[in-house]
Formats: C-alpha cells, structure tokens, sequence
C-alpha cells in the first residue's frame, strides 16, 4: 500500500516539475515574441529613416546641380551623389603649401556661398540639415620631409585652410542674416592627406587631391545613429 502511495507522490511531482517547465517555456516565448516585435519595430523605423534619407538627398543634389551646374567648370568644382562640391583647381584656391585664400578663390565663394545657403537653408531642407562641413585635403607629399611628417604637416596646413575658408564665408554680408544658423551648423576640418584623389590606375592624382570641400551631413543619418544606439 505504502509503495503505492510514493509512487503517486512521485507521479505528482513529476507533473508538478512539467507544469513548471511547461509555464518556464511559455515565459521564454512570451520575452522572444516581444524582442521580436520590438525588433521588428526598430527595423521599419530605420527602414522609414533611410527612404527619407535617400529622397532627401536625391532631391539636394537634384537642387545642387540645377543651381551650379552652369559654373562648374569655370569654378574648377564638381558636385558628387553623396552631397559634397568639391572645389579641386589648385590654380585658384590656394598657394603651394598656404593657407590665405587666393583672390580667385575668394570671388568664386562669394559666388557660391549665398546660392548654397539659399538652398540648404529654405524650407524644404533646413530643419533636415544636421552639418555643414567645411573639409580642407591635401597631397601626400611634403619635399624633403618623411611620410609621417608630411602627413603631420599637411594636416595642419588642412586645417588652416578649412578655418580660412570658414573665416571668409562666414563674414560675407550676403548671408548675415543666417549666420546664427551657420554657427549652429558649420564646421571646419582639416584631413591632412587622408582621402586622396586617385586615377584610373590607382595613383595618387596630387593636383586634384590639394582641394576644399562643402559636403552636408543630414538629420537622418542622427536619426539612424540614435536607433542604433538604443538598441543595444
């Protein structure tokens, strides 16, 4: 009789067990059916984010080339997808190893500047518009000095022209009025000889390497950046 009765108790706590692990496994599926919807709901925000992203900068460069189009090739200049104008004529930039901006170079900032800062800062991009960065390149090479050096150099010499070009653009009379905006959002940066410019057969092309740059950074790539942030 005795054997029967353990044998009951035995039975009823192996239920016992099974119903805990059975509660144990629908927890678990409950949490990863969570995870997987808030995932799921993090991808479409980015998703969301990058369709945004992508028809605002197809429409800024659409905007960008319409406006300078005509005046590239006189400016020495180029506009690319990725929303920079490049600015890579050494002739009528800067002097060889300076840093003060060569009189062409100026006219043509005065030229570009407010056309720019007309379109960036209407209302179809302002409030989408997170930097203005001002990037000053240059050649990897510096006579007589090793590559270290010259990369040392060189990013200084970046550095100064960017704040020289910051300088200029930012005390022109044609945009006064949106100058609390520029310094809210403009930044000058100097890459030394980080990014050159390379041929077709992958050489460094150190004419066009020795160039400025204006490229815009948007709000949509903070956006993503925050998402990614707060899912880890």
């Amino acid at each position: 009789m005795r054997s029967n009765e353990e044998h009951i108790e035995q039975e009823e706590h192996w239920v016992s067990v099974s119903d805990l692990m059975a509660g144990l496994m629908m927890v678990f599926l409950l949490v990863a059916i969570v995870f997987m919807v808030d995932a799921e709901i993090e991808r479409n925000k980015i998703r969301d984010v990058a369709v945004l992203y992508d028809r605002l900068r197809t429409q800024l460069y659409q905007d960008l080339q319409e406006e300078f189009a005509p005046d590239l090739e006189r400016w020495g200049a180029e506009i690319n997808p990725d929303l920079s104008i490049r600015f890579n004529d050494e002739d009528l930039i800067f002097d060889r190893g300076e840093h003060d901006l060569k009189p062409a170079f100026r006219n043509i900032l005065a030229e570009f500047f407010p056309r720019y800062m007309r379109i960036i800062t209407s209302e179809k991009y302002r409030d989408d518009i997170a930097e203005v960065r001002i990037e000053g390149h240059t050649s990897s090479g510096w006579l007589g000095r090793t590559e270290d050096e010259a990369y040392i150099l060189n990013m200084g010499l970046s550095q100064e022209r960017t704040r020289s070009t910051l300088a200029y653009v930012l005390n022109l009379d044609t945009v006064a009025g949106e100058k609390s905006w520029l310094k809210e959002h403009m930044t000058a940066n100097g890459l030394s000889s980080s990014k050159p410019i390379r041929d077709a057969s992958g050489e460094e092309d150190s004419n066009r390497s020795r160039r400025v740059e204006f490229r815009l950074r948007t709000d949509a790539e903070s956006r993503i950046a925050t998402i990614l942030e707060n899912q880890r």
